[in-house]
């Protein structure tokens, strides 16, 4: 991560009702993910109101419901709104079920280069929910392709509700060639990003990353990790750079 321009991104996933998980994503560097004064995420959305009520009919309580939610959720869809360098929002998924937070922040660095992404889609009548944290280092131009590009093109492989983590891992090196491509031109760019994707399918979750960002789970107070660091360090990982002819510096020293 760039450790002057880091994102601390919280992607909060609550189910509703009184159960629920949350997910977290961050960077390498990012301390807290939210300062005491931002916004801290949504509450599970009730499906149906309490206290007493007069009998129904199905279809009426089915509207009056629906109605609630659509009402809650409008409530609840917050716009960014940036504060002392901290950018913070969040919003509900379309059937009311999802709702999300996040924060970033811009260190030291002139500009911001790290992104993420959030979706929320129907596809062929099956609920997702798409989440990304990409700490881009070096510019911004790996971190912005992938916000724009790495969702898009998941959902449009052939396999995705098929086969989801074929289509991840597919689509992750799909959009690595592309990004190579789209610079190759420019002999001196040095962009790069981790790559942190949590895509929730009805209520399967499924989490890949490349890079460092991690990403954890909140179940009954304990912490659950999701992802295992990508990193140098670890010896698939450097064979995999020294079989490709690459070596492995850490403070100018070689390792």
């Amino acid at each position: 991560m760039a450790r002057a321009a880091s994102l601390r991104a919280l992607l909060g996933i609550g189910s509703v009702g009184r159960r629920g998980v949350a997910a977290a994503g961050h960077g390498r560097d990012a301390g807290p993910c939210c300062p005491p004064c931002c916004w801290r995420g949504f509450r599970g959305v009730a499906s149906a109101s309490g206290g007493r009520a007069e009998p129904r009919s199905s279809s009426s309580r089915f509207a009056l419901m629906r109605a609630q939610i659509q009402a809650r959720r409008a409530a609840r869809t917050r716009p960014p709104v940036e504060s002392s360098g901290w950018v913070t929002g969040g919003s509900v998924s379309g059937d009311g079920k999802i709702s999300w937070g996040y924060s970033s922040f811009k260190g030291r660095r002139p500009g911001m280069e790290d992104r993420f992404s959030i979706k929320s889609t129907t596809i062929n009548g099956q609920t997702v929910n798409l989440f990304g944290v990409f700490d881009g280092h070096g510019g911004k131009l790996a971190a912005e392709y992938l916000k724009e590009h790495l969702f898009e093109n998941l959902v449009k492989h052939p396999e995705f509700l098929k086969d989801t983590k074929l289509a991840i891992c597919q689509t992750f090196l799909k959009t690595d060639a592309d990004f190579l491509e789209s610079v190759s031109s420019d002999s001196f760019r040095d962009d790069g990003s981790t790559a942190l994707a949590a895509v929730l399918v009805g209520n399967h979750l499924y989490v890949a990353n490349v890079g460092d960002s991690r990403a954890v789970a909140l179940k009954s107070g304990k912490v659950v990790p999701l992802s295992e660091d990508h990193k140098p360090n670890r010896k698939d990982e450097r064979k995999r750079i020294e079989d490709a002819g690459g070596i492995i510096v850490f403070d100018g020293q070689p390792l």
